[in-house]
């Protein structure tokens, strides 16, 4: 997405406060939480929202500015000196060129990934609905996540418990990910959710592919549909809310799935149709 094509409004000067790796060393894939303290305390944000950050460019390239939009992996705070932070989970990128075969690193995710404590960035913002939290606390929350769309449930989560507090209705989250060590806030070096283990009304469920060292895709599929009954339930109950984040490729796992478990495809269309108009289906897709 190019800045030009995009509508960003207000923009806002930002400093790094901490650029910390939350992939174990052995894991190949290298995904970095970086907090940063916004200067103007008037900017806010809520959960499920993102926000945007404009990378320098060059003028050789035809674009002196690129911007990308990022999930806010936190809840929103404010630090001792009265200013805005944000917390971001970005993954370093890098694609082959599909006719010379050459590597080239993701513009976005490499420029945020290598700045140090201290440096300065342009961010704007916030963009997206935020994801609601049903009034009655006996709602039934079913949350989906793939790679770092797993940033915003993880705000979600800490507010659910923490700020709302007495949640009675079932909460389930799937994370999907090659691996164990790729499991992002799920592992040795970040393990936010483990705090949350001991609340009776929430479940974490992995998602792993069958062959980590391959490329294989992560078997989200057959986690789901392990809980084939459970998320029936849920999914056709009239106090549950789902909740979708990630790559866009995960609809059509998630339709193909979710129609095995409805009976049909037609079914399964049927009951998201009237999730979505009633405000029940949300989803966070990039």
């Amino acid at each position: 997405m190019r800045l030009q094509d995009y509508d960003t409004g207000a923009t806002y000067k930002a400093t790094v406060l901490s650029n910390t790796r939350i992939t174990p060393a052995a894991s190949p894939e290298e995904v970095r939480e970086i907090v940063l303290e916004v200067q103007q305390q008037a900017f806010e944000y809520r959960i499920g929202q993102s926000i945007g950050v404009i990378v320098p460019g060059s003028d050789e390239i035809g674009h002196r500015h690129h911007f990308r939009l990022y999930s806010v992996a936190d809840t929103a705070d404010w630090n001792n000196n009265g200013k805005p932070e944000v917390k971001l989970c970005v993954k370093r990128c890098s694609y082959i060129d599909a006719y010379s075969g050459e590597e080239y690193r993701g513009i976005a995710s490499n420029y945020l990934c290598d700045l140090q404590s201290g440096a300065s960035l342009t961010i704007n913002g916030p963009f997206g609905s935020p994801f609601p939290v049903p009034e009655d606390k006996d709602t039934d929350l079913l949350l989906i996540g793939m790679g770092t769309g797993i940033a915003p449930f993880r705000a979600f989560i800490k507010h659910l418990y923490r700020d709302v507090g007495d949640w009675r209705g079932r909460v389930r989250l799937f994370y999907g990910a090659r691996s164990g060590i790729e499991l992002l806030y799920m592992n040795n070096e970040k393990d936010d959710f483990g705090q949350y283990y001991d609340e009776e009304t929430f479940e974490a469920i992995k998602a792993l592919s069958p062959r980590p060292h391959w490329s294989d895709p992560v078997a989200m599929d057959s986690a789901l549909e392990q809980w084939a009954e459970e998320l029936f339930e849920m999914l056709t109950h009239k106090k549950g809310y789902s909740y979708i984040a990630g790559r866009m490729d995960i609809q059509a796992t998630l339709d193909k799935v979710f129609g095995r478990i409805a009976g049909s495809a037609e079914k399964w269309q049927q009951i998201k149709s009237e999730l979505i108009e009633e405000d029940r289906w949300i989803e966070l897709i990039y």
